[in-house]
């Protein structure tokens, strides 16, 4: 058993992140309350602003930003391996489309408090969007790109249809190994990887 002086700041932070999903899940979004976070996670309201001055909206986006980046943490581990930056677009794909889908509270919050969700996701929007330019940036520079490709542009590029795709493939079968690789060849690296 953990004794209360070992404790960590970062163990009651995570633990109050923790709390703030399993209020979500039970009663919504825009419904979860300091006290329903409190008293799931198991203390009092001023360690609740101990943690989170901002009391609950920052709470929330806390725990937005914590979840996205537990999501994308998943795809880069999960494409870590792979040996080029095609293979690590088309397993990135399939990884995390199929994890959007299967995420029950995600596609719960969509369907019943879409524009809330909208908000607090496009606070976290500009990080992602960076680690990821700067992510690709680093795989492109490894590549044989063709000739005139700037690759900053092209990073963002890249960055903006993975985005984009993997939360809505439109016309594209996600779940589909030859039709992510057709995906991958000709609408993300066609005319920027030489070969």
């Amino acid at each position: 058993m953990v004794s209360p002086s070992q404790v960590t700041p970062s163990d009651v932070r995570e633990r109050l992140l923790r709390a703030t999903l399993a209020c979500v899940e039970r009663w919504g979004l825009t419904k979860t309350s300091v006290e329903d976070i409190a008293r799931e996670a198991g203390c009092s309201r001023a360690t609740v602003y101990r943690h989170f001055p901002g009391g609950r909206e920052e709470l929330v986006r806390a725990t937005v930003e914590w979840e996205v980046d537990r999501f994308f943490r998943r795809i880069e581990a999960r494409i870590a391996e792979q040996p080029d930056l095609a293979s690590k677009l088309r397993v990135g794909l399939v990884f995390g489309h199929r994890a959007i889908r299967e995420h029950e509270l995600l596609q719960r919050v969509l369907r019943t408090e879409p524009d809330a969700l909208l908000e607090e996701l496009s606070q976290v929007v500009p990080t992602i969007e960076q680690l990821m330019r700067t992510y690709l940036l680093a795989l492109l520079r490894a590549e044989r790109l063709q000739l005139g490709i700037d690759v900053a542009a092209a990073a963002d590029y890249l960055m903006r249809l993975f985005l984009s795709y993997l939360g809505s493939p439109g016309r594209w079968d996600l779940t589909d190994d030859a039709e992510v690789d057709r995906l991958v060849r000709t609408q993300f690296l066609a005319g920027i990887i030489s070969g």
